[in-house]
């Protein structure tokens, strides 16, 4: 029995990068002999166990064979007579299938390291095709690995069109695509995972609300650069930098769905794209199951981002509903979280990415002032529910408009 490191961790310190978690693959192993040293089995689909001490995860080595479609559609293969190099051949990228032995020496079959310096993502071999998930996986290591000047190898790029061409991509099920998403918008590269969902094809079978996005003209005077899909990515570029809050990021990303719905003759304007945009986040959320912190943050920057660019020219009594209408007393971190994705917004325009956003302090504030106002204990011995509602109105009104007064600038209240 044979123990190697594979996967990320041997890629990630390759790169120079700290390893976060270690996997394992056990060659010429047993279940029966795991178990006799005290290891947990945990797998599921095929035998995985913990480590007695580290908990880390050992799997045995496997083999896997398409008999079905989608990402499900796998018969695995175990057991003491599967070599190291079938293991590594399931695998998605060559970079993702280099073994490290207990002396230090590298296993490395399929030429990982040299793409590694070439800083190149490609696939093991042809049964790439067989699994669509992998079409979502190197678009997340693209996303990843941006920064280090990563990108898709041609050969892989034209197997991922093919599959999406030939329907591979509709196998897959809104959890998976969810949770690939959701770990591409943690990466500092996010927007370009969509970028490579876009250039294969599959962008539009699994996101067609973003996809619709390209193409579609904003007025030059306030977008320079015009496209609206454009936009949306350098918005969610901005979201990256202004906040590690993948829901903030998602929120920045859908804020303008609407705008694919606009009438052709109504080009560039959008007269409208708020509601339509908050029709087709519902619509995409229920067909991807989000969870509902993402699709009420979205909602919110959807509906109201317009507002809150406007903020300086809205009247306190404005504010005031904006803040009610959002729930910001109750739902202070949320309010906050839609502010930052509204300023990501603002910064997502060709040329305008480092203008100031004084519009987010601003309603921070006004919601900071308004909701220091309570109900005062003589308000409270005096009157009815109803009317201590209409006096705190009030107070949180001119609390508002005496913030107005400070901050607005140039404007007389």
């Amino acid at each position: 029995m044979q123990v190697y490191l594979v996967g990320g961790a041997v890629r990630d310190a390759l790169l120079g990068l700290p390893v976060k978690e270690r996997d394992w693959v056990v060659v010429g192993g047993t279940r029966s002999e795991l178990s006799r040293l005290n290891y947990r089995e945990v797998g599921r689909d095929f035998p995985v166990f913990l480590h007695p001490d580290s908990k880390e995860e050992y799997a045995l080595a496997r083999r896997e064979r398409k008999v079905g479609p989608g990402y499900r559609g796998f018969a695995v293969e175990f057991g003491p007579e599967v070599t190291l190099e079938e293991d590594l051949a399931r695998r998605d990228l060559t970079i993702n299938a280099i073994a490290q032995g207990a002396d230090g020496s590298l296993f490395d079959p399929y030429n990982g390291r040299s793409d590694l310096d070439a800083r190149m993502l490609r696939h093991v071999s042809p049964a790439f095709i067989e699994d669509p998930v992998r079409i979502l996986r190197v678009a997340r290591f693209a996303a990843r690995f941006a920064g280090l000047g990563f990108q898709v190898a041609p050969e892989t790029m034209e197997l991922m069109r093919s599959m999406s061409a030939r329907g591979e991509v509709d196998a897959l099920v809104a959890e998976r695509v969810w949770q690939e998403t959701e770990k591409a918008l943690r990466e500092p590269g996010a927007s370009v995972f969509f970028k490579v969902l876009r250039e294969c094809g599959a962008l539009k079978i699994i996101y067609p609300e973003i996809d619709a996005l390209f193409g579609v003209p904003q007025p030059e005077k306030w977008h320079p650069e015009i496209d609206t899909g454009v936009h949306t990515l350098m918005v969610l570029d901005q979201a990256v930098r202004l906040s590690g809050d993948t829901k903030v990021r998602f929120a920045a990303l859908v804020h303008d769905l609407g705008k694919a719905a606009t009438p052709r003759a109504e080009w560039p304007g959008h007269k409208g794209h708020e509601e339509r945009s908050v029709a087709l986040i519902e619509s995409l959320s229920e067909r991807l199951r989000l969870p509902n912190e993402y699709r009420e943050l979205s909602v919110i920057v959807a509906r109201y981002h317009g507002n809150v660019h406007r903020a300086f020219e809205l009247r306190p009594q404005t504010i005031l509903g904006l803040l009610e209408k959002t729930d910001a007393f109750r739902r202070a971190e949320r309010f906050a979280q839609a502010l930052l994705a509204c300023e990501a917004d603002s910064r997502g325009r060709l040329g305008l990415e480092q203008v100031p956003y004084p519009q987010r302090e601003y309603l921070q504030a006004a919601r900071d002032v308004a909701a220091a106002v309570k109900p005062t204990p003589q308000d409270i011995a005096q009157h009815a529910g109803p009317k201590i509602a209409e006096r705190l109105h009030e107070r949180r009104l001119q609390s508002i408009a005496e913030l107005a007064a400070r901050m607005r600038p140039g404007r007389d209240v």
